[in-house]
């Protein structure tokens, strides 16, 4: 592997680690669309460099799938957020709840299930740890 293949592997896997942030810390869906894409083309860079490591066009013909599928998933998207934003006019992701046809039900509630088990907790708690060992003692003023 001579350095410009890591070079670009590095760049591929630069691109992929952004999006990948920027798909997780976004809430605009353009720009969750957008970062799934920068994933894709992180991805698409790294299989033409191990296409070429390898001496094999196979990078290459996998490249045109990926890009393909982008393609596919930009339409769709693009019609997605569309159809949000003339519902809603506004495109923050937690609104796709109220995106629904006016005769269909909406989703219910988060209701804490009321289990038996060993315990006796339910699954909506948060379990809590028992104290091991003896508590710490207080720093002794002008001592160790």
């Amino acid at each position: 592997m001579t350095p410009e293949d890591m070079r670009y592997l590095l760049v591929g896997a630069g691109l992929f680690i952004l999006g990948a942030i920027g798909f997780l810390t976004r809430r605009n869906l353009i720009l969750m669309v957008l970062c799934a894409e920068l994933m894709l083309h992180g991805v698409s860079l790294s299989m033409v460099t191990f296409g070429r490591i390898h001496q094999t066009n196979e990078g290459q013909a996998f490249t045109i799938f990926t890009l393909t599928v982008a393609a596919c998933e930009a339409g769709l998207a693009l019609s997605l957020v569309l159809a949000l934003y003339r519902k809603s006019h506004s495109l923050d992701i937690q609104l796709w709840s109220e995106l629904r046809d006016p005769d269909v039900p909406g989703p219910k509630p988060d209701e804490p299930e009321t289990g038996s088990g060993a315990t006796g907790s339910s699954y909506g708690e948060i379990p809590t740890l028992t104290v091991a060992g003896p508590a710490p003692l207080e720093p002794v003023a002008g001592g160790r």
